[in-house]
């Protein structure tokens, strides 16, 4: 039996709550009026007054004295790593971060560096570890040259690093002739959980990214910021890798009202997390460290089943979560969740877990 769109007998369509990422969030009405009214020129050129106007807003709002529009994120973290060392150098980064394993390998194919894990509990590593990790200056060995830090941390889940943390490893870097970037697609995240402002956080690192396009909820973008010569550099290499953009102001004006109207209310992303978490952690089967939920991501850890397995059960029925691991499930609040949408997602939850592995 078929049933029309209007067929009043048809059955209610099931809503879905997709909690794989906070990049599924849809522009708000007032980025579409600003996307559509934007004044704009070809960029590549320098001459589009909407990019430009995001760009000094975003260096003004990290602390930096210059930042550049860019398409993605992982392209940021490339133009950083690309513009901070030489092929063949040694990079830093913590082993479950997200530019060594989620950047489809750009550290190496693109910048031409040798990136070395450090394990860590949380996701931030420590000055000791730096010191630890230094290549002896020696033909036979890369040199390092560089050290990425990343601000929330998605794999560890959605883990906060302190202002302390950040600046012990950036002083331990700089007193060892190395460069630090930050790898903030989640930045405003840990501001806001932190209460302190965003460019206090990045005030150590030599760049800082952040994307727009996540919890910000504009529909694309990323922003790269650091000195003007760094940043000049890392214009030089945008356009090597294919992502100067002509008349980009008609994205880069969603940019502009996510920064000046979309930051305070991560904390009501935070909230529900918090409060999904709260609620989950009484069904048998999963295992929540609520000492992690620190912004607007849940880690679940399954003790009895594969992951995938019951994601698409979960899915069937409407909850749509990412499964980072054979035994672990992620999920990611957003704006288009709800603190009164909880129930809906632990009664999915309860329903899946009873249904045999």
């Amino acid at each position: 039996m078929s049933f029309s769109r209007t067929d009043p007998a048809a059955p209610p369509a099931l809503r879905v709550i997709d909690l794989r990422s906070d990049t599924v969030t849809e522009p708000t009405d007032a980025m579409r009026e600003a996307m559509a009214g934007a004044r704009v020129g070809d960029d590549v050129f320098g001459e589009d007054p909407t990019v430009n106007d995001l760009e000094a807003l975003a260096a003004r709002i990290t602390g930096k004295a210059a930042a550049l529009f860019v398409p993605t994120g992982t392209m940021a973290n490339v133009l950083a790593v690309m513009c901070h060392t030489q092929k063949g150098d040694e990079v830093l980064v913590e082993a479950e971060s997200h530019i060594y394993n989620m950047e489809a390998g750009a550290l190496s194919a693109l910048a031409g560096t040798l990136p070395r894990p450090l394990v860590t509990e949380r996701g931030c590593f420590t000055g000791d570890q730096v010191v630890a990790a230094l290549r002896p200056r020696d033909p036979h060995y890369a040199p390092t040259r560089l050290v990425c830090l990343e601000n929330t941390h998605n794999r560890q889940g959605g883990t906060v690093a302190t202002l302390a943390q950040i600046e012990e490893v950036a002083a331990t870097a700089h007193r060892h002739d190395l460069r630090m970037h930050l790898d903030g697609a989640r930045l405003f995240n840990a501001a806001v959980a932190l209460g302190i402002p965003a460019a206090r956080l990045a005030a150590a690192a030599d760049s800082v990214a952040f994307c727009l396009s996540k919890g910000l909820s504009a529909p694309v973008g990323s922003l790269l910021c650091g000195e003007a010569n760094f940043v000049t550099r890392a214009r030089h290499f945008r356009k090597m890798l294919g992502g100067g953009m002509r008349q980009a102001g008609v994205i880069a004006a969603a940019g502009i009202v996510a920064l000046e109207h979309m930051v305070d209310r991560l904390a009501d992303d935070h909230r529900t997390a918090r409060g999904l978490a709260e609620a989950l952690a009484g069904l048998s089967g999963l295992r929540i460290d609520a000492s992690r939920v620190q912004t607007n991501m849940v880690r679940i850890d399954l003790t009895e089943r594969e992951a995938r397995p019951l994601a698409a059960t979960l899915a069937r029925r409407g909850v749509r979560v990412s499964t980072p691991g054979s035994r672990r499930l992620r999920l990611v609040t957003h704006r288009h969740m709800m603190l009164e949408d909880i129930p809906m997602v632990v009664d999915t939850f309860r329903r899946s877990l009873d249904q045999s592995p």
